[in-house]
């Protein structure tokens, strides 16, 4: 009783097609798919990366420091003028 047979699955997904139509469910299959690749991808990207993370991250404090002190100079010169 507690679990649904193949009935009621062919059921909901029968309602799920007339409700939503087939091509508004292939836009989110696609869209969904697209997801999952673009994931995978920044976890390979991600797993690429923290094998160099050591060489950059000596680089990475003095580059960011130097773009706030860009920004800072910046908005003390709009606020005085």
């Amino acid at each position: 009783m507690g679990s649904l047979s193949i009935w009621h699955w062919l059921i909901v997904l029968l309602v799920v097609v007339l409700v939503f139509g087939t091509k508004k469910l292939k836009n989110v299959g696609a869209d969904l798919g697209g997801a999952v690749k673009g994931f995978k991808d920044g976890m390979k990207e991600g797993t690429q990366s923290g094998t160099e993370e050591p060489a950059q991250a000596a680089s990475k404090p003095q580059v960011a420091q130097s773009a706030a002190e860009k920004t800072t100079i910046d908005v003390e010169a709009k606020t005085k003028s």
